[in-house]
């Protein structure tokens, strides 16, 4: 689907339908039929209620409050309504704030929205519902009667474009079903983006993990599908950062003999989200050539159960000689992404950040839109979190304290791979990540789980049933705040 704008009004644009959206219950504006008893009509521009005019193949559709986050979701909504029509293109005007400096923002946002909201994974369907909608034209002008010069909105949207881009290809392989999405087919599709971007790209195999990630490669024992460590670099030639995104590449996890209970292994096919969110980083990186050097570092394996099972009771050694006492092999997650972070911080990056659908314990703490943001520094996590805001994703600040660090002690090895209480069990799998980054590199280090919002059975926000891309537009943003300021 194309997105292209005209220096023209509302009314001249050529296209087979309109999208008017009405603020605030606002029916005098102009992009509004006059002649319209909207009322008699049972309409009365509440949240999200919808219109549609059949004479002049018109959507109406409501927003009560002035919001970005808002705009963007019900750009998304209004595609899926257009999208049940048989229309081939649609045109809209630009839904501005007042105050100018917002104008930018809403049409990032509602370029967003289209292109999310587009999004629809059907590869495994006999039957595809068929969708002729190929364009969406925007008039310059906006509901405030501003202008907007072609050259910014065109720039906004390549840049949008190539964002929702990664997003939906993020998608694509968090979708992909576990007898197809191995470890092996990861890294064939990171070789495949490697040579489409120019990327460099190194893989290694179960023998170079049982030489030197000896955590990472116990996850991997048990499966017949063998591991497969991943390491993709954009490498600008005078960048101005260095960042190292670490992933936890899951491809299936069955929780090994610490097995999961059936209705749990259902979705798992998810656990690769955070691998996947870091090629779909790169992706957009490279593409806007952001003048950056990023290091994706993807551990791909499945953890699954076979009479070379790691156990509880084992102890492990990590890259960097700790040893790790096992007590739940379904906290294989943090094993496979400890090996990971001791090799992103032998690349000498300014700053690592590592994304996991690490614990079911932040779910239940914030629910399954949220992002966990876990660290050392508060003062990072706070400029993390005003990129994710600015996103359009959710996130909040998780703290550690010294009590916690003392739960996942072990008695017979440096450390546990759980806690020894039940509670608080997403800041003790951050601290149990926390033990395998070096102290330079203490207040340079983000992790973020996105066990909530990596994969949710309904639809909300921008997102459709199944994988949301969790990850790729924060950390995206928070990268181009860090070129800024630098």
């Amino acid at each position: 689907m194309k997105i292209i704008s005209r220096d023209e009004t509302l009314e001249h644009l050529d296209a087979e339908a309109t999208l008017v959206f009405i603020l605030k219950q606002n029916f005098e504006h102009k992009w509004v039929d006059s002649g319209i008893d909207f009322k008699s009509m049972g309409f009365k521009a509440e949240a999200q209620q919808t219109f549609f005019d059949t004479h002049k193949k018109v959507l109406y559709y409501a927003i009560d409050t002035w919001n970005i986050d808002i705009l963007r979701e019900s750009c998304a909504k209004a595609l899926k309504i257009m999208k049940s029509y048989t229309f081939s293109s649609f045109k809209c005007g630009i839904i501005d704030c007042k105050k100018e400096k917002n104008t930018e923002s809403a049409i990032r946002a509602m370029i967003m929205g289209f292109l999310l909201g587009n999004y629809c994974f059907n590869s495994y369907k006999t039957k595809k519902d068929e969708n002729k909608l190929e364009k969406i034209v925007f008039s310059l002008q906006t509901y405030h009667d501003k202008h907007v010069e072609e050259a910014l909105f065109e720039s906004i949207n390549k840049e949008v474009n190539i964002i929702s881009a990664s997003v939906n290809f993020t998608r694509d392989l968090v979708n992909t079903i576990p007898q197809e999405a191995t470890p092996i087919f990861l890294a064939q599709k990171a070789e495949k983006l490697a040579k489409e971007l120019k990327l460099e790209c190194k893989i290694e195999d179960e023998n170079f993990l049982k030489e030197q990630m000896g955590a990472f490669y116990a996850v991997s024992r048990a499966s017949v599908h063998p591991p497969r460590f991943i390491h993709l670099a954009y490498k600008p030639q005078k960048p101005q950062k260095t960042i190292a995104i670490v992933g936890k590449g899951l491809t299936y996890d069955s929780g090994g003999l610490s097995l999961k209970p059936a209705d749990y292994m259902v979705t798992m096919k998810a656990d690769k989200s955070g691998g996947c969110a870091a090629m779909g980083i790169i992706k957009a990186i490279a593409q806007m050539k952001l003048n950056v050097e990023i290091h994706s570092i993807i551990g791909a394996t499945e953890n699954m159960i076979g009479g070379d099972s790691f156990k509880p009771d084992d102890v492990l050694r990590a890259k960097n000689g700790k040893t790790i006492e096992v007590r739940n092999t379904d906290a294989e997650g943090r094993l496979v992404l400890c090996d990971c972070l001791c090799y992103a911080q032998d690349l000498k990056p300014d700053y690592i950040i590592d994304l996991a659908t690490l614990t079911g314990a932040c779910v239940v703490a914030l629910g399954e839109y949220t992002t966990g943001v876990l660290g050392f520094d508060e003062k990072l996590k706070k400029r993390f979190l005003k990129s994710a805001r600015h996103s359009g994703e959710l996130a909040v600040s998780l703290p550690f304290n010294r009590h916690l660090r003392k739960l996942i002690d072990s008695k017979v090895a440096d450390i546990c791979n759980i806690s020894s209480t039940r509670y608080g069990g997403a800041l003790t799998a951050g601290l149990f990540l926390g033990e395998f980054i070096q102290e330079e590199y203490k207040n340079k280090w983000l992790h973020l789980d996105i066990a909530g919002p990596a994969y949710v059975e309904k639809e909300w926000d921008v997102n459709p049933f199944g994988a949301s891309g969790a990850g790729v537009r924060m950390v995206i943003e928070f990268i181009k705040n860090l070129i800024k300021e630098s």
